[in-house]
């Protein structure tokens, strides 16, 4: 873990802004609110007062103006938070910083060596930037249905395979909180001679305690994407991405910069570039808060075991070769076990308890405590146990059992704006996918642009449109009765 230094008590952005809006401003800039609680009551009653005047535009005298700014400081201290070479930050999500990954690394070449089961924003970085994709398959428990990460063997090999690939990426942690051996997969990359991205859209609170795993950019990661918001706490759609100071960083800088400024809101909220500045301070010097929130944690799964109704996933990680850690503040529930379904544990926990939890599947649901939060650990026990039975009790597969990958005829970009039309599931078996399609939650790509649609696809997807809180992304339709495929040439 790494000694904070003073100057990571402070929040120069966050401080600069809050200064800012104490002053007496007649606001006849944007935005048209004017900061004006009488004006705009109704707005105010439901942001409040403060996050009115808060609420600023960019470009502004002792705010974000010049190289020696307050949010200069504030991004310096990010990137010495965290490791990096340089970072930045992001108003639309770890998703933003996804496509602006994989559109600067075009300019590195024209393969994009790729975890299979990345976030749809992967692939709409694939779709952007028409890098070929070849992909690597992740290690899969099929009893629950879910994904973990990949091994540098099967990387090296996929590498191997592609000698013009641009670079190697990957997701890690998984949502389920396994975690992959960075060091080997950058290792590995680099051996290739490419740069290792990782989306750790669900480990930005990595490294900031020593019962955490040490964070990607630590173990050789040359770019890495912080959903910031998910564990870290700073306000939703906020998020980073870090550049590493390794061998490729002189030539990803200039290019990322580009992308950045092409991919970036011209009105990027204040509210939430100051949440990523405070956020950035609490991780860096509350390491007692962190504290508690593990230990909060470590209840839960004892409780849980405890009971022997339901299992706790991740004690089965060890049996995975590409699961070499955990992160401790996620709590994976293996429902069915309990006779419940994961989609069913989530919807009663919310309308039955008001607990929320984060990914559900068929079989298992995911809760995650954020660093430095501390929840009630009995009140979320107690209502999990309390949820009725509602399928036979076992760990037998569940009912919606992960599709298989199927043929890819053309690239993302190809398919993508390729002419399509909509058509009855049942028909578009055997053609190409012009859609991206993801099962919600968790939203990895079930197929993407390019691919063939089959029929254990199809079921799958609207077996998912069926269970409740189940959603697929990029459907024609919520039931997926239509799916938008290629037309053919004649």
């Amino acid at each position: 873990m790494r000694n904070p230094s003073p100057s990571q008590s402070s929040a120069p952005y966050a401080d600069a802004l809050t200064a800012h809006a104490r002053e007496p401003w007649l606001r006849l800039n944007v935005p048209g609110h004017a900061a004006d609680p009488d004006a705009f009551a109704a707005l105010a009653a439901f942001t409040g007062d403060a996050q009115l005047r808060l609420d600023v535009p960019p470009l502004l005298d002792g705010i974000d103006l010049g190289p020696d700014s307050p949010r200069a400081a504030a991004l310096q201290l990010a990137a010495e938070a965290w490791g990096a070479r340089r970072t930045w930050f992001l108003t639309n999500g770890a998703s933003q910083g996804n496509r602006l990954a994989v559109m600067a690394l075009r300019s590195l070449g024209e393969c994009l060596v790729v975890q299979r089961s990345v976030h749809s924003s992967v692939v709409d970085g694939l779709v952007l930037s028409g890098l070929r994709a070849a992909f690597v398959q992740p290690g899969v428990d099929y009893t629950l249905g879910i994904a973990h990460g990949v091994t540098a063997h099967d990387l090296a090999f996929a590498l191997a395979e592609n000698p013009d690939a641009a670079a190697a990426c990957v997701v890690t942690p998984s949502y389920f909180g396994a975690v992959a051996d960075v060091r080997a997969l950058a290792d590995t990359a680099h051996a290739a001679g490419v740069p290792l991205v990782v989306d750790e859209a669900w480990g930005a609170h990595f490294g900031f305690h020593h019962e955490l795993p040490r964070n990607a950019l630590a173990l050789g990661a040359d770019l890495v994407i912080s959903s910031t918001h998910k564990l870290g706490g700073s306000l939703t759609q906020s998020a980073m991405l870090h550049l590493g100071d390794g061998p490729f960083a002189d030539r990803l800088e200039p290019v990322l910069e580009r992308v950045f400024q092409l991919t970036q809101s011209t009105s990027e909220s204040a509210l939430l570039l100051g949440s990523l500045d405070l956020t950035r301070r609490r991780l860096a010097t509350a390491t007692d808060a962190i504290g508690h929130s593990l230990r909060a944690a470590d209840l839960m799964r004892e409780q849980i075991r405890d009971r022997g109704r339901f299992a706790v996933v991740s004690d089965g990680f060890a049996e995975f070769p590409d699961v070499v850690a955990t992160d401790p503040l996620r709590i994976p529930v293996d429902t069915r076990a309990g006779g419940i379904s994961g989609h069913e544990a989530r919807r009663r926990l919310m309308t039955d308890h008001q607990v929320l939890v984060e990914v559900a599947t068929d079989s298992a649901v995911v809760a995650v405590v954020g660093a430095g939060s501390t929840p009630d650990v009995a009140r979320f026990v107690d209502a999990l146990h309390s949820l009725p039975v509602t399928v036979t009790p076992g760990r037998e597969p569940g009912g919606l059992k992960l599709p298989v990958p199927s043929e890819v005829r053309m690239t993302a970009r190809e398919a993508f704006f390729a002419p399509s039309r909509s058509i009855p599931a049942d028909e578009a078996v055997g053609q190409v996918s012009a859609s991206t399609l993801a099962a919600y939650p968790p939203g990895i790509p079930n197929v993407l642009p390019g691919e063939v649609i089959t029929a254990e696809l199809v079921s799958f997807l609207q077996s998912t449109a069926r269970t409740p809180g189940g959603h697929v992304r990029g459907a024609s339709d919520p039931e997926v009765q239509n799916l938008r495929v290629v037309t053919p040439t004649r």
